[in-house]
């Protein structure tokens, strides 16, 4: 069977097995203790009917936030917990793994929560994190122990040793031994990989304003992880920034939200479900095994399903995060924006010039986007942000409902007129970005589908000349300190990839067309004729440290690498990340 088969296969949810969705009062009648089950050819066991979870009953939750302006040092701790993600008045809870300021250990751990806690921290001041790993000797999810990961090749065991974890703070610049690398990952027990270069992380912060997030990055193991709850904003300040919000030029305090999307399937009592058929393959050892990608039905905003927002007629700042495992969201409401929505960054700083929106925005796994939404003059008004992403992007199955829904937006909320409304600058950075230094060397790099030993997809990164390459393989990019260098990275896979460097934000040059012949064994590419390139959209034309590579294009980056020491570069699908498409990479 091929990827995309089998990623449809895995749609036969909705394919006459399904009830009809609940209306509100039906959702809020009395709770009941399972939901309707369906069968899915990904599930060994039935699954929760999604179109049987109530949608727009739950309110948004807000994540708490630690206020690390000061700069200083905090411990957070990754613990079991249980909440309600479902809500809707089932009377259903669910086992989830998040951060919190207290763990398992230390109390009832009630701060523990998922998402975990948002940072808020200032330029130049140094945060230190201590990451206790509080895990259990029991995944939450089925794992795949024939993929390179964590404990292969070893005798560790999950029930001996724990679940392997480490933290990654996704557009951090940050030097190698806090950077959360894969094989840094360590267990309750104190067993570690050969990165481990211990458990307390510090961040310089030396970075302009930007929207980061926390995450779990254990080799083999974070699409797992993730999803089980391991992850959590950053949100980083500068004096530019904090003089916009000052002066009333950006919306701020309870009108400064974030919003991480996430995409789940549930069993009937409320537990997660994540597939866990084995491999199709006559010397398959038995075992769940890794998919080719992951698509939820059931949509999560800030860990809680299809919640809606009440807002004053008034501007938001939203702070957009695509956390889920491997689905893109083309987002709008039905098509178009019925009210005025303007970008104003990217992951990792403002755009030159606020961007109004004309056309619905599409944000891939790992990316995050912030927009300023105006509802002034809607009062009473209501909006469903719809999502219309085909599965695989771009060119894959389309959505089906109702993961063709996100979040509801209520104008509901009465105005309060002591706060200022702000009113948005012609410009938000003093030049648009770019990376000024000449670029010491440029690259032809690879994105290929092969397979593995047991027939399933093999995603990988590599070169044009030498193609596919593994995880193990010997480096092949070593950029020297402090020099910029082109990445020309042509996709030959059928989807869109997005492709995420560690320690550096990067400048979207342009992508083309392109024609090659390609080795089908190793995927090395020769006689590759390249058509004319087309710039960036305007939306990517900040600083950004995640790009959507579209499949048959070369898409160029140029970066600045000024940290030595070693670091990967991946894609952002997890199922990806986790099975070989990602690579070390040296500053040397």
């Amino acid at each position: 069977m091929d990827r995309r088969r089998f990623i449809q296969a895995g749609s036969a949810v909705g394919s006459g097995m399904l009830l009809p969705g609940l209306d509100v009062v039906a959702a809020q009648a009395a709770p009941r203790q399972t939901l309707p089950p369906v069968t899915d050819p990904l599930y060994l066991n039935p699954i929760a009917d999604p179109q049987a979870i109530p949608r727009f009953v739950n309110a948004l939750p807000p994540p708490s936030r630690i206020d690390v302006t000061a700069g200083g040092t905090r411990t957070l701790r990754a613990s079991p917990v249980v909440q309600d993600v479902l809500g809707g008045g089932l009377g259903l809870t669910t086992p989830v793994w998040g951060f919190g300021q207290n763990g398992s250990r230390r109390g009832s751990g009630t701060s523990v929560s998922y998402p975990g806690p948002t940072f808020v921290a200032v330029k130049d001041r140094p945060v230190h994190v201590h990451w206790v790993n509080e895990l259990p000797f029991r995944h939450l999810l089925p794992v795949d122990t024939t993929i390179h990961w964590a404990f292969q090749h070893t005798d560790y065991t999950i029930a001996r040793n724990g679940v392997p974890s480490v933290v990654h703070l996704h557009g951090g610049h940050t030097d190698p031994q806090s950077d959360g690398h894969p094989d840094a990952w360590y267990t309750v027990t104190g067993t570690h990989g050969p990165r481990f270069a211990g458990t307390r992380f510090s961040y310089g912060n030396t970075q302009e304003a930007a929207t980061l997030w926390y995450h779990d990055h254990a080799l083999g193991i974070t699409r797992l992880n993730v999803y089980a709850g391991l992850a959590g904003f950053y949100f980083l300040r500068d004096r530019h920034e904090l003089s916009l919000i000052e002066d009333h030029k950006l919306p701020s305090g309870p009108y400064e939200i974030e919003l991480v999307i996430q995409d789940r399937m549930f069993y009937p009592d409320g537990r997660l479900a994540y597939p866990d058929i084995p491999a199709d393959s006559p010397d398959w050892p038995g075992g769940p095994s890794v998919q080719p990608e992951f698509f939820g039905q059931v949509i999560l905003v800030n860990g809680k399903a299809w919640p809606y927002l009440d807002v004053e007629p008034r501007q938001y700042r939203l702070r957009l995060l695509n956390g889920s495992n491997s689905r893109f969201y083309r987002l709008s409401v039905d098509g178009s924006w019925p009210f005025p929505v303007t970008q104003i960054a990217t992951e990792d700083g403002f755009l030159y010039r606020p961007l109004p929106l004309d056309a619905p925005l599409v944000i891939s796994p790992g990316e995050r986007v912030e927009l300023v939404a105006d509802f002034r003059g809607l009062r009473g008004s209501q909006f469903t942000v719809t999502n219309d992403a085909p599965t695989p992007f771009p060119d894959g199955t389309p959505v089906a409902p109702p993961a063709d829904q996100v979040l509801q937006l209520r104008v509901s909320r009465p105005l309060d007129q002591k706060v200022p409304e702000p009113r948005l600058p012609g410009t938000l950075r003093k030049a648009p970005f770019t990376v000024d230094k000449p670029p010491a060397r440029t690259r032809q790099l690879l994105l290929f589908e092969g397979t593995d030993s047991f027939g399933r997809p093999r995603p990988l990164l590599g070169t044009v000349e030498k193609g596919g390459l593994a995880w193990s393989d010997p480096i092949t990019e070593d950029p020297a300190l402090n020099t910029a260098e082109i990445w020309e990275v042509f996709n030959t896979t059928p989807d869109t990839h997005p492709i995420h460097l560690h320690l550096v934000r990067f400048q979207v040059l342009d992508r083309a067309p392109f024609t090659a012949d390609q080795d089908p064994r190793t995927g090395a590419l020769t006689n590759i004729q390249v058509g004319e390139a087309q710039p960036p959209g305007p939306g990517e034309q900040g600083p950004k440290d995640t790009v959507q590579m579209p499949p048959g294009q070369v898409t160029r980056i140029k970066a600045l690498f000024d940290k030595r020491g070693l670091y990967v570069w991946h894609c952002h699908i997890l199922e990806h990340e986790d099975n070989e498409m990602m690579r070390p990479y040296q500053v040397t």
